[in-house]
């Protein structure tokens, strides 16, 4: 009998905890949002399994990107089959080895150039909204003199003109272009912010102008912040891929534009080898479709407007 009310004590105070830390937890509007937010499980579980399937994809092949795995010379071209689960290019090449291969660079070049374009915006917003004046000027000025130009002209004429393209110089490039829409939409947060009381008080204790921007100011934003991290990955990989079919794509390595444009290239639609060309294409979809809705689900979290809708 004792020990049948000790249990039943033990089981009621473990409930009680639970409660407790259901109730604490749900305190944190943003994180319990987050983390009940249907679109962003969907977006964080499709990325992480698509990285995933990156990171270990290569252990199950046994070829190198160039690797020549026909069956037949020359053309050696083959359909999905248990030995090549993507099947095989007309040159002989397996369309699964280069497809994982393909999707580490491609998401490669999508964290770099994100991070670049990310920190290139978000430094001359701060700095631009911050200051004011004529910096404010200056900066807004050459910003706009980049959103005025193309981007993909811009992309297409300096690709053109590199002698050698890696996937970290494509990732450069491309980051080093689309940063101008981060600088002005951080520029707006921090005008919203500059005449904060915490912001006032920081600069009345003589803190520098930089723990000012980025303890009292960029920290406020950092929702933000990381919403346009995500936007501008989704951006580094579109234009990375419009490059990569335009010819513009790495001269050495592969990446999945790569491997589709080779594929169209050779009229593997055309011929009926729809692997070569949908199989790699499907990753790329699975990594926008991903982002989209990580993206769409913080919106709705980080926008109190959308979220009462």
């Amino acid at each position: 009998m004792a020990n049948t009310e000790s249990i039943l004590n033990t089981n009621q105070k473990v409930s009680t905890r639970l409660k407790r830390l259901f109730i604490k937890f749900k305190k944190n509007e943003n994180l319990y949002f987050i983390v009940t937010n249907p679109r962003i499980i969907f977006g964080i579980t499709l990325f992480l399994a698509v990285c995933l399937f990156a990171l270990l994809g290569p252990a199950f092949t046994d070829y190198a990107i160039d690797d020549w795995a026909g069956i037949g010379a020359p053309a050696a071209v083959a359909a999905p089959s248990i030995d090549n689960p993507f099947g095989l290019t007309i040159l002989g090449y397996d369309v699964y080895t280069r497809t994982v291969y393909g999707l580490r660079a491609t998401i490669m070049v999508g964290f770099i150039g994100s991070i670049l374009a990310s920190t290139i915006g978000i430094i001359i917003g701060l700095v631009a909204g911050f200051k004011g004046g004529m910096i404010d000027e200056f900066l807004m000025g050459l910003t706009n003199v980049f959103l005025t130009f193309p981007q993909l002209a811009i992309l297409i004429v300096v690709a053109g003109f590199l002698p050698y393209r890696g996937i970290v110089h494509m990732a450069i490039l491309v980051g080093l272009v689309i940063w101008p829409w981060t600088a002005r939409a951080v520029r707006s947060q921090t005008l919203s912010l500059k005449n904060e009381e915490h912001v006032n008080l920081s600069r009345i204790s003589s803190n520098s102008t930089i723990r000012i921007l980025f303890e009292d100011i960029a920290a406020n934003m950092f929702s933000y912040i990381f919403m346009v991290f995500i936007q501008q990955f989704l951006g580094t990989i579109m234009a990375t891929v419009g490059l990569e079919f335009l010819g513009l794509g790495p001269t050495r390595g592969v990446s999945l534009g790569l491997v589709m444009r080779n594929a169209l290239a050779n009229g593997a639609l055309y011929l009926g080898y729809w692997w070569w060309a949908i199989l790699p294409g499907i990753f790329i979809l699975f990594l926008l479709f991903s982002l989209y809705f990580i993206n769409t689900g913080l919106d709705k979290i980080f926008n109190p407007e959308l979220r009462e809708m």
